[in-house]
């Protein structure tokens, strides 16, 4: 096969898995049922148009691989591209605050005069990033096809579907709980860029008129079709967050990931099973491709009591454990019906991460229902309900001789009894 017939025929194969995944992930946008509708009488007008944001990406992706401009670069060159590309929008980063400095600065009368060359110095850095990010995503989705065969999540070396993400502004989600229970009822996705002020009305409009608890919340990323993922400059985190959002990518069409919607537990399931596997893809896309920006490995563990090697101190204040029993003190709360108390207690609870540095805007209802649902590791924001499923994944996890095994079996389970059968049967 000639080298354009090749990337036609890539083309057409991405195309058509495209338009499979938009249908199943369509349907994840918006859960069913009678209190969405209600929810969406607050949202209609600006929730989040993902069909047009998915042809768009689509086309600046199949024009990418008709290019293939990224398969004619050593990997070397290859690699120092992602890394210019991620130093290009922490620059921009920087730039941007200083900015807000003269918008900010009462004693500069005219901050838009002031800031005319800054202005356009942070015009030209948009220009250079929009010109390479097109190429880093190539670079950054061929490295993760190439961990990812590696660890046997391929077939004949090609991700199923294809590894395709793109760094672009996250839609909100608007998440909802009713007030007795922690429970996830709606998660509709909402235009970005709403202010903090603006988000406290939509979420004060929808709690008065429904009496449900409700929350404005940033994600990091979103398994549509390609990848939706936010912009950052922490390379381990982009690594971490592409792998977990392309796992969403592999479980969809499969049993798993069809199950999404279908209840909490398996929305629990579908997340933690994402977030163990993007951390282990993650980590080995770096160490292969970026290892200079590999962690330093845990301190040693005395081997006696001669040992002078010293254990290291736990920390002031142990964000995962505080969380923990700030959740299963919340929800003892609401089971005895101590509503207005849960909802003054999590507040007093909000504080004190607050002072230790957690810069929390709300700790309520629907803050857990959202958070509980990665339970990867112990404690943290999951509850009652959700840490036996989270474990369960976990030791399917630890059962599993690989990371290729743990993923493709639980791809085809479709029920919190199914998993623990399965735990049951390896242990």
């Amino acid at each position: 096969m000639s080298g354009v017939w090749l990337w036609v025929w890539r083309i057409i194969r991405i195309t058509l898995l495209s338009l499979i995944a938009i249908l199943f992930l369509q349907r994840s946008v918006l859960e069913p049922g009678d209190q969405t509708e209600r929810v969406r009488a607050f949202t209609r007008q600006i929730e989040f148009d993902y069909i047009n944001w998915t042809l768009d990406a689509l086309h600046g992706k199949l024009g990418q691989i008709g290019l293939g401009s990224a398969d004619y670069l050593a990997p070397d060159h290859q690699s120092q591209i992602v890394l210019d590309y991620i130093d290009l929008v922490e620059q921009i980063f920087q730039y941007e605050s200083y900015l807000d400095e003269y918008y900010t600065n009462p004693e500069i009368t005219d901050p838009e005069a002031a800031s005319q060359p800054l202005r356009e110095d942070i015009g030209r850095l948009y220009a250079q990033r929009d010109h390479l990010a097109p190429l880093a995503e190539s670079i950054f989705q061929n490295q993760l096809t190439t961990i990812a065969a590696e660890l046997g999540l391929t077939l004949g070396g090609q991700t199923i579907p294809p590894a395709l993400y793109h760094v672009t502004p996250l839609p909100l989600a608007l998440i909802v709980s009713p007030r007795d229970v922690i429970r996830q009822d709606a998660n509709i996705s909402i235009q970005p860029g709403m202010t903090t002020d603006q988000r406290s009305i939509l979420e004060s409009e929808v709690d008065q008129a429904l009496n449900v608890s409700s929350l404005v919340t940033n994600v990091g990323g979103v398994g549509m079709y390609p990848t939706m993922v936010i912009q950052t400059t922490h390379i381990n985190w982009l690594a971490e967050v592409v792998a977990h959002e392309w796992t969403h990518n592999f479980l969809t069409p499969r049993p798993l990931g069809a199950s999404y919607m279908k209840n909490a537990e398996l929305r629990i399931i579908n997340e933690t099973t994402a977030n163990i596997a993007g951390k282990e893809i993650g980590a080995a896309l770096i160490e292969r491709y970026y290892p200079e920006f590999v962690p330093p490995p845990p301190l040693p563990v005395a081997e006696s009591s001669n040992d002078p090697i010293p254990e290291p101190e736990p920390p002031a204040f142990d964000y995962r454990a505080e969380m923990h029993e700030t959740r299963l003190n919340a929800d003892q709360m609401l089971a005895e019906g101590k509503i207005a108390e849960a909802e003054i207690y999590m507040e007093a609870r909000r504080q004190i991460f607050l002072e230790n540095g957690y810069r929390i805007r709300k700790l309520n209802q629907a803050y857990f229902a959202f958070h509980g649902a990665y339970a990867d590791q112990p404690g943290g924001a999951a509850g009652v309900s959700e840490e036996p499923v989270g474990a369960a994944v976990r030791a399917l996890r630890a059962q599993s001789p690989s990371l290729a095994a743990f993923v493709k079996r639980i791809s085809w389970i479709w029920s919190f009894e199914q998993l623990q059968a399965a735990v049951d049967t390896n242990s």
